[in-house]
């Protein structure tokens, strides 16, 4: 739709511009030593052999020996040295960069402040200036570098940052590439050697490494959500993309307004999501006095939270679903936050319910219902934060079971997760470096099993590393062959590489999944390091399908991610990873045509992009938490919760079971996934699908409850009763699918629960889907 859109002269005239303007590059990271002079000169390594004209100035190594190394035999344009305080500093020379004129040079340090009475105060402006000449430009900065994020990482590290750089300067990129690093990975460079600390030394504090890499990922985050909400609007796209969270509230000006904006509140930032709210009013009415106060009050919260606020015309009570759901829909909300009805059974049936009417024209977009703890409870305020378990059990004595599982963590292998948005991202070759980095220091490390899928950088990356001969299994008269988890123990490496983590072995194996192998060998005293790529992890099995319209088979559990003892996220732009597939460096020439208008496409890979970033940011928050930080970045979550998923046998229940999943493990919450079986005997076709259920939510974390009833009447009141016991705080429902008069005639569940739970939060979760003209 948007190539057939006439483009208008000032379009025009950019895109003329931007022909005879140089392209800019920026690496990112959360610290200095993340590597990003690194990858930059590696990059400059790759356009030369392309025949690119490239050239480096202004390149600070630090004597650090990976990047000493790749400098090679790049040529150095000569950069202007200065001192300042004792300190060296080298400034741009542009002269002789316009008199040999390259098509591209290197610079290392976007915020540099230049010496005193040169062409331009900042480095940033020798870039601009450079581009105008068409010059490319590959430069280097730090998250804390950029405004707007000082002041955010000094208030949570103490980080001394002495130049900075405009909080808009992402936006004048190309392209905008983050080297994610872990603090385990910095720390071990600092042990080495390879770092020099000045005097900002707090940041090199794990905590304070984790704060501001998460900072990093979320702020490429955001860079990549607005090139996927221009991206879409040119695809002429509307509804929820599927990576990132949107929260509408609608509120009223009343005492409880304020309630409902901070419950939204708090759930935009445990999903790092943008937060909005509306009311409705009639604005041929005056306000009376108390009215406008709470007005006031409510317009001062919501900016005070960073909220966008928003009056909309109320024409009659039954118009207030469809106009809140056309408003979710053109501004791409996930979720509607807003309060129980108060209303009696008959009351709604007279006047009409907007929860029930919103519920039955919603599409694609989920409910969540606050609950109403003042008339159950005499609650208004969260309660305060409980004892931690670690505080808690201090001075417990272990028992024998706890005591065996704390000796196999301690006897288990170390275990590190690449992770990526898309194959061809660089994950394994980065796993292949990292083998021979460790091999150099004479440390054993062996390849398990390893796919190159005929790259050749990834080809060359093996090295000298020995590779273990894999098993060979006969399977229909086939031989195939898996990796040979016995010879790998066997052969005890202190360290083994293990390439796609989501396969699924052949039958016959010992173990169905390759993830079960890295069990056993990390079991073995075996330190494991792995790839995998961010559709392959169960719980974000339903959002990688609304991307990409492509449901992913091979999944891992999510478990699996989080008992790594590291995880690293390998990002790549959408376009630099579509060049790469042209060139055939991730497929065989006669499959990139079709991999580049389906799974490849731009708009599935900034959004798989986006979701990445966003689930390595939420990991990189978790670990934060588990140090028992006082300052998490997604906020406090202040409540103990329990969450109750109610499922039947639909198709729908492993969606419901997978939004359980997500929502307890942010909340940090025991959670339960219920059924309700009608009747005394499960027929044998039910008992598989129901243990296909428990399956899942076992995998997950869960726990699989089946309940009896005599009556499908009372399924409601069983559902009711059971999550009462466990002391629910939030329910987890699917949308109904009778028609009005089968919910006449048989009474609907959903409706029930939520009559019956209003002293609890309920999440009406949407089905997608992709068909439905939004």
């Amino acid at each position: 739709m948007g190539s057939f859109k006439r483009k208008t002269p000032e379009e025009i005239l950019y895109s003329i511009s931007k022909l005879l303007r140089g392209t800019l590059k920026i690496y990112i990271g959360p610290v200095s030593g993340s590597g990003k002079t690194y990858h930059m000169l590696r990059e400059g390594h790759t356009l030369r052999q392309q025949g690119i004209d490239v050239v480096i100035c202004a390149v600070s190594t630090l004597q650090r020996p990976e990047t000493v190394e790749q400098l090679g035999d790049l040529e150095r344009v000569p950069s202007i040295h200065w001192f300042q305080g004792g300190t060296e500093q080298k400034d741009l020379n542009l002269d002789a960069i316009l008199e040999r004129n390259p098509e591209v040079v290197l610079v290392d340090g976007l915020a540099h402040r230049n010496r005193p009475d040169t062409r331009f105060p900042t480095r940033l402006e020798d870039i601009k200036f450079l581009l105008s000449q068409d010059i490319s430009v590959i430069t280097t900065v730090n998250v804390y570098e950029l405004e707007g994020y000082t002041e955010l990482a000094q208030r949570l590290t103490g980080i001394e940052v002495e130049h900075t750089v405009p909080a808009d300067t992402l936006e004048m990129a190309d392209e905008v590439r983050l080297i994610d690093v872990t603090p385990e990975t910095i720390l071990s460079r600092l042990a080495e050697g390879h770092l020099k600390v000045h005097k900002d030394n707090a940041v090199f504090k794990r905590g304070n490494l984790g704060v501001l890499r998460e900072l990093a990922l979320r702020l490429v985050a955001e860079d990549v959500n607005e090139s996927l909400k221009e991206h879409r609007e040119e695809m002429g796209l509307i509804g929820p993309s599927g990576a990132a969270e949107r929260i509408l509230v609608s509120t009223q000006y009343h005492w409880n307004g304020s309630i409902y904006v901070r419950r939204g509140q708090q759930i935009a930032k445990r999903l790092n999501g943008d937060l909005m709210v509306v009311t409705f009013r009639n604005f041929k009415k005056p306000l009376s006095k108390e009215v406008t106060t709470f007005r006031r009050s409510i317009i001062k919260l919501v900016e005070k939270v960073s909220g966008e606020f928003e009056e909309l015309p109320f024409p009659n009570r039954r118009s207030i679903p469809k106009a809140l759901v056309q408003y979710a829909t053109r501004h791409n909300v996930t979720r509607i936050v807003m309060g129980h009805t108060k209303h009696t059974r008959w009351q709604e049936f007279w006047q009409g319910s907007v929860v029930n009417d919103l519920l039955k024209i919603m599409k694609n977009i989920d409910v969540f219902l606050v609950a109403d703890r003042a008339e159950h409870e005499g609650e208004r305020i969260l309660p305060a934060k409980i004892i931690s378990t670690q505080e808690q059990q201090k001075y417990k004595r272990l028992s024998e079971k706890e005591v065996a599982d704390k000796i196999g963590k301690i006897k288990r292998g170390k275990f590190k997760v690449y992770i990526g948005a898309a194959p061809g991202v660089g994950k394994t070759y980065m796993m292949l470096r990292e083998g021979n980095d460790h091999l150099k220091k004479g440390i054993d490390v062996q390849i398990g099993l390893l796919e190159t899928h005929n790259r050749k950088e990834t080809i060359a990356q093996m090295g000298s590393l020995k590779v273990i001969p894999r098993e060979s299994i006969v399977y229909q008269g086939v031989t195939l062959e898996e990796m040979d988890t016995e010879a790998i123990i066997r052969s005890c490496p202190e360290v083994v590489l293990v390439d796609e983590l989501a396969h699924t072995n052949v039958p016959g194996s010992k173990n169905k999944k390759r993830y079960e192998d890295v069990l056993e060998i990390l079991d073995a005293g075996i330190s494991v390091i792995t790839t995998v790529n961010v559709q392959h992890l169960e719980s974000l099995n339903d959002a990688v399908e609304q991307i990409t319209g492509i449901r992913v088979r091979e999944t891992v559990p999510d478990s699996i991610l989080q008992m790594a003892d590291e995880v690293q996220l390998i990002d790549v732009s959408p376009e630099a990873l579509q060049h790469r597939m042209r060139e055939g460096k991730i497929y065989a020439m006669v499959k990139v045509d079709q991999a580049l208008n389906n799974f490849f496409k731009t708009g599935n890979l900034i959004a798989l992009r986006e979701l990445a970033l966003r689930e390595i940011a939420d990991d990189v928050d978790e670990r934060l938490e588990s140090l028992e930080r006082k300052s998490s970045l997604r906020g406090p979550w202040r409540r103990k919760e329990v969450i109750f998923v109610c499922v039947n046998s639909t198709p729908h229940a492993e969606r419901l079971i997978r939004r359980g999943f997500r929502t307890a493990y942010r909340l940090k919450a025991a959670w339960y996934v219920n059924y309700v079986h009608v009747g005394d005997i499960i027929p044998d076709e039910l008992k598989q699908r129901l243990d296909a259920i428990e399956r899942l939510t076992v995998r997950l974390g869960g726990k699989f409850i089946v309940h009896k009833s005599q009556n499908p009447k009372q399924i409601a009141n069983v559902l009711f009763s059971k999550a009462d016991e466990v002391e629910t705080t939030q329910l987890v429902i699917g949308q109904s699918k009778l028609s009005f008069w089968e919910e006449l005639w048989k009474g609907s569940v959903v409706k029930q629960l939520i009559g019956l739970s209003r002293h609890m939060d309920v999440l009406i979760v949407a089905d997608f889907d992709p068909n439905i003209a939004l």
